[in-house]
């Protein structure tokens, strides 16, 4: 989709419809707020007359279109919600509620008026980049096996008006930053889409290997050979039991500052999750596709880190398997050893995801002596059951590590909610043949248990584990209670939040 700022007026009648927004309404009487005299002018009084009717409130994702009286489109009003909740997710969600609302309606071109999004607590530029969220992210679509499709909105315009015509080269800045953010996240929604048949291990290194040229990266890709060597027992174990053979690709990315801290980002890429000797139920299992997910948004995150030219070396590591049952699979009871000589007594074959990573940190914390170390992994169901659909779980050992993904979790809507790590759950991961196991006995504090089996592979590096198993997709039946710009399917969860951490920093 097309987006672009336009210091003209929104209601100018350049757009099929112009869209703007306003706050939720008390109970009392109250008369058409200042904000809105523009669009009841646009409407020969028609918006006084529904508000007078109360028919119009302001609810959050209330959406209210008018045809105008002169013929010059339509004007689309979408509720913010409660005024002392307006900030920047309330506009994101507008904003993907309103071009959501125009699919299949004949809308090619729509236009946001800037001044009724912004507000006490979201000044212009973060208006306009929550605006371009909304739209390009709520108007996503997976479309690679469909024949046809409903026309939707094409291109989308932050109109900027009397009110904010002078910001213009300051916003038209922020937006190009915000849109080159964004192809990243929508680059990566479709290569978590892609099915397990096409997106096999060897599929992912191809993408990195694409990434790399397009951004003058670096890319190293093991290949089931170079892993024994490394004697990466962990990746080799899950994948064993698939004709299509593991790997782990690094994609290095130098940094836009001279000098300045190296973050790697590690992400599980299990292509397809059957939990291998230790079978899923069969329900759902359609959804495993999506067990790649950190994989796939480590490497979204390294190629926005190198289109937007952030300061920090970032180092992008996925750990690719698939994970099936076959006479050649790895099994309960077996021990495997990893990169770094700890080993690991598998007692299920379904908690495979902290197997691979096992290899993959260590190995980045050998090789690179990153100063950070995040990793990103649909881990646990546990996360689920304790989170649920919309938030990921942060556990981190390092406060201002902690802090800065926290704040960063908030500026790009992507909730995050730090949990505590002790040596409870350090203890219940202590194996009585290995150095850990990849499950416990009590099916209790599983995000934590398996946080603290990712943890005796960072050693003293400051490190955050994200489990964004609830957050990492959108099915039927989780769409109606996730944000409106997460579009059935991938997510890409997390991307925004690390890449605006890379950026901004700790706090």
């Amino acid at each position: 989709m097309k987006f672009a700022v336009d210091r003209r007026d929104a209601l100018a009648g350049s757009v099929d419809v112009a869209v703007s927004a306003f706050t939720e309404r008390g109970e009392k009487d109250e008369p058409l707020p200042r904000l809105l005299v523009k669009e009841d002018e646009a409407l020969d009084g028609l918006l006084t007359a529904a508000w007078k009717r109360r028919e119009i409130k302001g609810r959050k994702a209330e959406i209210t279109v008018f045809h105008r009286p002169d013929g010059r489109g339509r004007l689309l009003l979408v509720g913010l919600g409660a005024k002392a909740t307006h900030d920047a997710e309330a506009v994101r969600r507008a904003a993907a509620s309103a071009v959501k609302a125009l699919k299949g309606r004949g809308a090619r071109t729509i236009g946001f008026r800037l001044a009724t999004f912004t507000g006490e607590g979201v000044p212009t530029e973060t208006a306009t980049r929550a605006i371009a969220d909304g739209t390009l992210l709520g108007a996503y679509e997976f479309l690679r096996y469909r024949a046809t499709a409903e026309a939707g909105v094409e291109e989308g315009t932050v109109f900027l008006g009397e009110e904010h015509g002078r910001e213009e080269a300051a916003l038209r800045r922020a937006l190009d930053q915000e849109l080159t953010l964004l192809d990243s996240v929508i680059w990566t929604r479709d290569l978590i889409n892609l099915p397990a048949d096409t997106a096999t291990p060897e599929r992912l290194a191809e993408e990195a290997r694409h990434v790399a040229k397009e951004y003058g990266l670096k890319v190293t890709v093991f290949d089931e050979k170079k892993l024994e060597e490394l004697h990466c027992g962990g990746i080799l174990a899950v994948g064993s039991g698939s004709i299509h053979p593991p790997r782990m690709v690094i994609v290095e990315y130098g940094g836009g500052a001279r000098s300045g801290k190296t973050v790697a980002v590690v992400g599980k890429g299990i292509t397809f999750d059957s939990g291998g000797i230790s079978i899923k139920p069969a329900l759902a299992m359609q959804e495993m596709k999506f067990d790649k997910s950190g994989a796939c948004v480590a490497l979204g995150i390294v190629r926005a880190a190198a289109a937007l030219k952030l300061p920090p070396k970032v180092i992008a590591v996925m750990a690719c398997a698939e994970n099936l049952p076959s006479g050649s699979s790895y099994r309960p009871g077996d021990v495997v050893r990893t990169y770094n000589g700890k080993t690991i007594e598998v007692l299920n074959t379904d908690a495979e995801g902290r197997v691979v990573l096992a290899d993959a940190l260590g190995y980045v914390v050998d090789k690179y002596h990153p100063d950070e170390v995040i990793d990103l992994a649909t881990l646990t169901g546990a996360e689920v059951v304790a989170l649920g659909d919309d938030t990921g779980a942060l556990i981190a050992t390092d406060e201002k590590l902690a802090k800065g993904l926290l704040s960063a979790s908030a500026i790009t809507g992507e909730p995050l909610w730090r949990m505590p790590l002790t040596d409870f759950h350090r203890e219940l991961v202590k194996s009585d043949i290995a150095d850990v196991r990849n499950h416990t006995e009590l099916s209790v504090a599983g995000v934590l248990t398996a946080s603290a089996f990712l943890e005796t592979f960072v050693g003293k590096t400051a490190w955050a584990h994200l489990d964004i198993a609830g957050p990492s997709y959108t099915t039927p039946s989780t769409r109606k209670y996730q944000p409106p710009y997460q579009s059935i399917g991938a997510t890409a969860f997390g991307l925004r939040a690390v890449t605006t951490y890379l950026r901004d920093g700790s706090p």
